[in-house]
C-alpha cells in the first residue's frame, strides 16, 4: 500500500460516495501504515485496536503489541470540509486520545497522522495564520516527546498529509515525511523494547 492509494481510497469513500463520515474512510491510511511498520520489522500491527487507559479502554487506529502489551499507537484524522469549525478542537482531541493511554502505559510510543483537503483552507484573522499552518504549528508543538521529559499529552511523532480534492485526489505534500515519521516511531519503539535489538 502506497501514501497515494490511501489517499485515492479516501477520496472515493468520503468525496465520490459521499461518505465522509464513514468509519471506513480511513481504512487505506491505516493499510499503509501497517505496512510501513511492517517494512521496517515491526510485523502483526493491527487495525482498531482496544487499548487500555487511565479514564477508560480506547479504539485506535493503529496499534503494535508485543507479549500482550500496546507498544505503538497510531491515531488517524481527515480534514476536509469545515476547517474553522474543526481544526480549533483537534489539538485538544489529541491531547486527551494520547494522555488517556499514556497514563495506563507511560512508555507507549504515538504516532498523530493527519490528511487536509488544502483546497479548503483559508486565512483566519483571529489567528492571523491559515488553518493549515495553524494546525501545523500546534501539533508540531506536542510532538518529538523523548525521554527523559515523558510529558502526558504529546506524541512521539506527526505526520501532515496535504491533500488537494477539488479535482481529484491529489497528493499535495507528505509523501517524503512520511518515512522519517515511521523511522522515528520504530526507532523509539525499539530502544524502549530492548528485547527488539536481542532479536535476530
Amino acid at each position: 500500500m502506497k501514501l497515494q492509494e490511501a489517499v485515492d481510497s479516501l477520496y472515493r469513500i468520503a468525496v465520490v460516495e459521499g461518505k465522509a463520515t464513514s468509519t471506513k474512510r480511513l481504512d487505506g491510511l491505516a493499510q499503509f501504515c501497517i505496512s510501513e511498520l511492517a517494512r521496517r520489522g515491526l510485523d502483526g500491527a493491527a487495525t482498531e485496536a482496544k487499548l487500555p487507559g487511565g479514564g477508560r479502554e480506547k479504539s485506535w487506529d493503529v496499534a503494535w503489541s508485543m507479549d500482550d502489551k500496546p507498544r505503538l499507537a497510531i491515531s488517524l484524522k481527515s480534514l476536509l470540509k469545515n476547517l474553522g469549525g474543526t481544526v480549533p478542537n483537534r489539538v485538544d482531541d489529541l491531547m486527551g486520545e494520547v494522555t488517556n493511554v499514556q497514563m495506563y502505559s507511560p512508555e507507549i510510543v504515538t504516532g498523530y497522522v493527519m490528511l487536509f483537503n488544502v483546497a479548503e483552507d483559508s486565512y483566519s484573522h483571529a489567528h492571523q495564520s491559515t488553518w493549515s499552518d495553524l494546525l501545523k504549528r500546534r501539533i508540531s508543538r506536542l510532538s518529538n516527546r523523548r525521554p527523559p521529559s515523558w510529558s502526558i499529552g504529546m506524541i512521539e511523532a506527526s505526520l501532515f498529509v496535504e491533500v488537494d480534492f477539488s479535482e481529484g485526489p491529489r497528493l499535495v505534500s507528505g509523501e517524503a515525511d512520511a518515512t522519517a515519521f515511521f523511522d522515528r516511531l520504530v526507532a523509539d519503539v525499539r530502544r524502549r523494547n530492548p528485547v527488539l535489538e536481542r532479536a535476530p
